[in-house]
């Protein structure tokens, strides 16, 4: 809090404590909750039905896509409900408006919810088990018959935020429940660390009404330097998508921070000039510009990444490129398997559907990157290092 925005003080106890108890009053107004147990494979079936489409009941919002827990993680996880051992709560919001009004937006508890995914879906084998250890090496298939029916039905327990929690509460509680682990470094973070030339390039084209225009994002995310966010993830993505591993905040400090030392006024230039064209070409060819239709007021990161991305990555081979009939790919349903909200970033799926789009503007069959199936069910043995400092339960 600046000196500017300092409450003017209050001498009067009395008077101070009346207004502390209406400013108390008023912040839990958008933090009401109800609590409510759902079976497993309920809360399962919530998430993963509409899945596909974008239209499942249950959802994980684009600011917390990433799945970085290993199969160790998990396997711990599944081995404390299997020893019937309290684990904490999953919060999630009630959506009040836009076309996922009524749905349930998950604030804390994504790597849980992927992982009962992940072990319902016979994805997990379970590995390094303390307690359970005749299970290890095990999928829920290997489990008898009634001990599966008997895991679906465990229960878990989920804290409800009602509808009138906004976006700005649900994101301030997502920090602050988060804020014990390892924290994703955000863009305002690199904002005030990590000065020099490029991030300058970065906030111009930020700032350009056109991309403004193709790509809104809501007046919260637009406070939290989303467009600076999105603008960083095209020039990392386009100069080094194929260099990509697994954490997207340490991919893109490291890019930011080797592009300030660099310094490269020419280099630069030629970067903005590469962004005001894919710009422009996307203008001209893309309908909704950015957004899933025409009624979409917030793009979702990963639809930004892959179609400014691949449509500069076409521009690059083809740069008098004129593209033919495409709404049909990008109203496919291939293309919506690649952009879905639980769409991860695995480099094989990064590198995938950046391809699907440059592939698709240039008129040839993607090159796919290595066998995406087993990529999905790998369980993230990759991971980093620091994944494994996290609390088991965050």
């Amino acid at each position: 809090m600046t000196k500017e925005t300092l409450p003017l003080p209050i001498d009067d106890p009395k008077v101070l404590a009346d207004r502390l108890d209406e400013q108390i009053d008023a912040i839990r107004k958008v933090t009401d909750f109800e609590i409510r147990e759902y079976p497993i494979e309920v809360l399962v079936d919530k998430f993963t039905k509409g899945l596909e489409t974008d239209e499942a009941e249950v959802f994980i919002p684009d600011y917390q896509r990433e799945f970085i827990w290993t199969a160790r993680q998990q396997s711990r996880f599944i081995e404390s409900l299997l020893m019937n051992l309290p684990v904490p709560y999953m919060f999630v919001a009630d959506v009040p408006d836009g076309p996922r009004a009524g749905h349930l937006e998950i604030i804390d508890g994504s790597q849980r919810m992927r992982t009962l995914v992940n072990f319902l879906q016979n994805k997990l084998t379970l590995e390094q088990l303390q307690k359970v250890d005749l299970a290890i090496g095990l999928k829920l298939q290997d489990f008898s018959p009634p001990g599966q029916l008997r895991f679906k039905r465990k229960t878990v327990r989920v804290i409800e935020l009602t509808r009138r929690a906004d976006n700005e509460a649900r994101r301030e509680m997502f920090d602050r429940l988060n804020s014990g682990g390892t924290k994703l470094e955000s863009m305002e973070t690199r904002r005030g660390t990590l000065d020099g030339s490029f991030l300058r390039v970065i906030e111009a084209c930020a700032k350009m009404p056109l991309f403004k225009i193709l790509c809104p994002v809501s007046k919260a995310l637009a406070d939290r330097a989303e467009h600076v966010e999105l603008v960083l993830r095209y020039f990392a993505y386009c100069d080094n998508y194929a260099g990509f591993t697994k954490r997207v905040d340490s991919f893109l400090t490291d890019y930011l921070k080797a592009r300030n030392q660099a310094d490269d006024r020419q280099a630069e230039e030629a970067s903005v000039q590469e962004f005001e064209t894919m710009l422009a070409f996307v203008q001209g060819q893309m309908p909704n510009g950015f957004r899933k239709s025409p009624t979409t007021n917030t793009v979702a990161r990963i639809r930004f990444e892959c179609l400014s991305v691949g449509t500069t990555l076409a521009l690059r081979e083809q740069p008098a490129l004129v593209p033919i009939n495409v709404n049909a790919w990008l109203e496919s349903e291939e293309f919506i398997h690649h952009t879905r909200s639980d769409a991860s970033n695995s480099r094989p799926k990064v590198v995938n559907r950046i391809h699907f789009v440059r592939d698709n503007l240039i008129g040839r069959p993607v090159q796919y990157d290595g066998d995406t199936a087993k990529v999905e069910a790998s369980a993230n043995l990759d991971a980093p290092p620091e994944a494994e400092q996290l609390s088991l339960l965050v």
